[in-house]
């Protein structure tokens, strides 16, 4: 970039192109839900058989489009603001070499030479002509002791300080060429193909232009404000409300995955946040997925009509040693995302509202933290924690259960917002018999769990305090017992199903009013008795003590439902209760009789 160029750069110019894809972004952004949350609504409430099906799929389509328009708009924004800051420093240098320079008596050149007057040094007798010195930039301790000798020896005392002032705009003007060769491509890269479809193909190469931009940004990144570490989830909160616009759409361009994990942030900052997680792992776990190998027959009948019957195929056990592991994680994950996409496509669907996207990711056995209906404003909330063997890849029941709980309450609240949430946001036992016995994993998720629901209270957006519950299932109600052990619970209510136990002896110790916890136990279900001898609590002569047992103090609520999975099984006392008492109505839930006595043996 030459001088002349570099003079007539306007920042300002550049930004407003930003601000303007900015707001194409947010426009995408507000299609987007009005097809998800009002048009696609509206057709699936009011109009129904197949061409209401294959409109229904074209809208969704269409939401994708405006998906990764929105999603690329930000990107662009993002770049355009990184080129201007590079930019912009490098032409605040130039000026200011420029400024010294006149203030020295020296001349700057169209071409970015330096002009000197005469002079002379103090002693001489002779005046020593003025002269145009060109920079050089970078340099090296070779050329800097180089130019240092030549200063000493020049006779003229403005040598040294215009030669100073050349190498100043000669940085400056590679600085400025730097930045516009960095950028340039990035800015090319930021283009869609010319056809309607948004293919997996299109969601990762966001994430590789996401890639391209950040690298390029990365001195205009590293200028924002960063989220305070290990903060709180109120400084999270104030952290996110002290951006400017232009930060937090730099934020969720380059950094998606972190914001979407903070707790405090707005649950619709975050919901969008996740969103694009979510669709850029789509297309990852597909795309990895479409290069291995379909599975072969694992088994063929024995060719020589001998015990066994069948024998295992060689070419099945070629391909399970080579891509087994990576093929089961990778049908996890999209089974996974699949069941959070249908939630999404659900909306409307017995009058199901909108869904929230709170935390999302594939490692490890995933995580996936899914609001029915907005808890930044909700009336009364429930935070249900799933137990043993929950992942990514079986959250699509764990979802529907707080569906389900969602209908229930929503009925029972006389008008007021409800939002139910699936919190995996823990890494569950995945092995009944080998995990589920140790306490490491409650202990581990339950300051998770803690954050994450005083993070409720920093993104609330209204001045009323929600009603909320927290709802666990099997080992999941042990996380909820550790969350109450080690810290405080913020919630109003507790419901237990199935529980193993909860680490404390007593409900007082749940960290809620009295007469607010709330225990289910199905007939046949055995895992309440089997978990009691390793996480229950323990009474004053060591006796193992769990919610079921009269002596822990819950309110026993009336079951009827069989085993351990149906405790939400639509129709059922068993949800209708639960409904009641997340929508604040728990005096109406009904419970079983108290017993004349207690005995321990049960």
């Amino acid at each position: 970039m030459d001088l002349a160029t570099l003079k007539a750069f306007k920042p300002s110019e550049y930004e407003e192109a930003a601000d303007g894809y900015r707001a194409t972004g947010d426009m995408a952004s507000e299609a987007k839900d009005a097809i998800d949350n009002r048009i696609g609504l509206g057709l699936r409430s009011e109009v129904k058989g197949d061409a209401a099906g294959a409109a229904h799929e074209q809208l969704k389509k269409l939401s994708k489009n405006f998906h990764y328009v929105q999603t690329e708009c930000g990107l662009v924004s993002t770049a355009l603001n990184g080129f201007a800051f590079d930019v912009a420093a490098a032409k605040r240098k130039l000026e200011a070499a420029m400024e010294d320079a006149r203030a020295d008596g020296c001349t700057v050149n169209a071409n970015g030479s330096v002009s000197y007057p005469a002079g002379k040094k103090p002693g001489d007798e002779k005046t020593a002509d003025g002269g145009t010195v060109t920079g050089s930039a970078g340099g090296s301790p070779t050329s800097d002791a180089l130019e240092r000798q030549a200063v000493n020896i020049h006779p003229n005392p403005h040598y040294g300080k215009a030669l100073e002032y050349a190498n100043r705009i000669a940085d400056a003007l590679e600085e400025a060429t730097d930045a516009d060769t960095k950028w340039a491509p990035k800015l090319r890269a930021l283009k869609a193909d010319d056809d309607l479809e948004v293919s997996h193909r299109d969601w990762a190469d966001v994430k590789s232009d996401t890639g391209g931009v950040r690298e390029a940004g990365k001195s205009y990144f590293d200028s924002l404000p960063e989220p305070p570490k290990d903060g709180t989830p109120k400084d999270n909160a104030a952290w996110w409300k002290g951006l400017s616009p232009e930060e937090q759409a730099a934020h969720l361009a380059l950094n998606a995955a972190a914001v979407g994990a903070l707790d405090g942030l707005p649950a619709e900052t975050r919901d969008e946040a996740n969103r694009m997680v979510l669709a850029q792992s789509r297309a990852h776990v597909e795309l990895e997925l479409a290069k291995i190998p379909p599975e072969p027959t694992r088994y063929s009948p024995n060719p020589n009509g001998t015990y066994p019957a069948v024998i295992q195929n060689s070419s099945w056990t070629k391909w399970n040693e080579k891509y087994g592991e990576r093929f089961a994680q990778l049908t996890k994950s999209q089974d996974g995302m699949k069941s959070i996409q249908e939630r999404f496509d659900a909306t409307g669907t017995k009058g199901l509202p909108e869904a929230y996207l709170l935390g999302f990711s594939t490692e490890g056995n995933g995580r996936a933290i899914v609001a029915n209906g907005n808890p930044d404003t909700a009336d009364h909330q429930a935070v249900y924690v799933p137990g043993t063997t929950s992942n990514l890849g079986s959250v699509g029941g764990d979802i529907n259960r707080m569906a389900e709980l969602w209908r229930v309450a929503d009925g029972a609240s006389a008008g007021r917002s409800v939002s139910t949430i699936t919190w995996l946001g823990y890494d569950a036992p995945q092995s009944i018999v080998k995990d589920a016995p140790f306490a490491h994993y409650a202990d581990d998720g339950a300051p998770a769990y803690n954050r994450f629901l005083d993070g409720l209270d920093a993104s609330r957006t209204v001045d009323s305090d929600p009603h909320r519950t927290a709802v666990g299932h099997s080992y999941g109600t042990t996380l909820i017992g550790s969350a109450a052990r080690q810290g405080e619970l913020n919630v109003d209510d507790v419901i237990l199903a199935g529980s193993p136990g909860v680490q404390v002896s007593k409900a007082e110790q749940m960290d809620v009013p009295e007469g607010h916890v709330w225990n289910q136990e199905a007939d046949g279900d055995v895992v309440p008795d089997v978990g009691r001898f390793g996480h229950g609590g323990t009474d004053w002569d060591g006796a193992w003590i769990i919610p079921s047992d009269p002596l822990f103090g819950a309110n026993q609520v009336v079951t009827d439902t069989e085993g351990h999975s149906d405790y939400w099984k639509q129709g059922t006392d068993s949800l209708r209760n639960q409904g009641l008492i997340v929508a604040g109505r728990g005096d109406e839930a009904a419970l079983k009789p108290v017993p004349p006595a207690y005995t321990r043996g049960r």
